[in-house]
């Protein structure tokens, strides 16, 4: 597996299993975008292992060869993976911290035995490895503004929070079908669900109120990511913004459904789609094009 092929692997992932986001990142400087492809690529090759409906292979043992070849690509040595020689690339390049990484596996590794969170905050210890981790490593890829690095990781934070919880809110009925149930015990409790009204062929009241009120999480955490987005430099704006959009337009969608999300897949509309990215080619073509400009002092 060339670095070249293990790339374009990624992206390939990322085209099919990341569409909005794969969308927004067309917004990207070319260089960035398949850096960008790598770590989707790797976080999803991961949650295939935990999550597909298909694999039959034993899945602690794949995850765990998948963590053992990690860490070995961090310390140095060469791997034999298709996926793997793209994102070690760009953990180097980068210098994406190591624990990230490490956080984000251990996390894969909780969707193997773990299938209920009683309270938010367990869930949300969860979500530190599986999503807010991603949104740290792609930031060294996205580029802080000068002297803006450690204002913008906690926006990041946020912004993998945000667009984790619109998942499990769009994928409720899918979770519950493999086992698992990330919205809290006793968020259920609270507003009178079983888990098994989960799984049923339409959301009844108290599920759509549960879900609105999971929603509001997840809009507070969509808040406290939008600070973020001006503490990049200027060519990383647009994608974000428009990630921004397309993961806030699912949960659009989802309250314009009355949170009836279990009767089919809540998808942005492609009109919609292709609106977003058309509001933010502009700005980032002229973004793109201004950073390309070096002044270069003569003597």
């Amino acid at each position: 597996m060339t670095l070249t092929a293990s790339y374009e692997r990624c992206r390939l992932l990322h085209a099919r299993y990341g569409r909005s986001y794969y969308l927004a990142t067309r917004l990207l400087p070319r260089w960035k975008r398949r850096h960008v492809h790598a770590l989707y690529g790797f976080a999803r090759y991961a949650d295939e292992i935990v999550d597909s409906f298909t694999m039959t292979a034993d899945r602690a043992r794949a995850l765990g060869e998948l963590s053992a070849a990690v860490e070995a690509g961090l310390a140095g040595a060469d791997v034999d993976d298709a996926v793997l020689p793209a994102f070690l690339h760009t953990v180097r390049s980068f210098g994406i911290a190591h624990d990230d990484v490490a956080a984000f596996l251990a996390s894969m590794r909780a969707d193997l035995s773990v299938t209920r969170y009683a309270t938010y905050d367990d869930l949300l210890g969860y979500m530190d490895g599986s999503a807010a981790a991603v949104g740290t490593m792609m930031l060294p890829v996205l580029e802080p503004a000068p002297g803006c690095a450690r204002r913008a990781r906690e926006p990041a934070r946020q912004l993998g929070l945000a667009f984790q919880l619109t998942n499990f809110l769009r994928d409720v009925a899918e979770d519950f079908a493999r086992g698992r149930v990330y919205l809290p015990v006793e968020d259920l409790e609270k507003f009178g669900v079983e888990p098994s009204e989960l799984g049923a062929a339409r959301a009844g009241r108290a599920v759509r109120e549960l879900l609105a009120f999971e929603a509001g999480r997840a809009r507070d955490h969509y808040r406290a990511a939008a600070r973020g987005i001006d503490l990049l430099v200027a060519s990383s704006r647009p994608c974000v913004r428009a990630a921004f959009d397309l993961y806030g337009g699912i949960l659009d969608e989802i309250e314009r459904r009355g949170f009836e999300v279990l009767s089919g897949r809540v998808r942005v509309p492609r009109r919609r789609r292709a609106a977003v990215f058309a509001r933010h080619l502009l700005a980032a073509a002229g973004a793109g094009r201004a950073e390309r400009r070096v002044h270069v002092e003569v003597p």
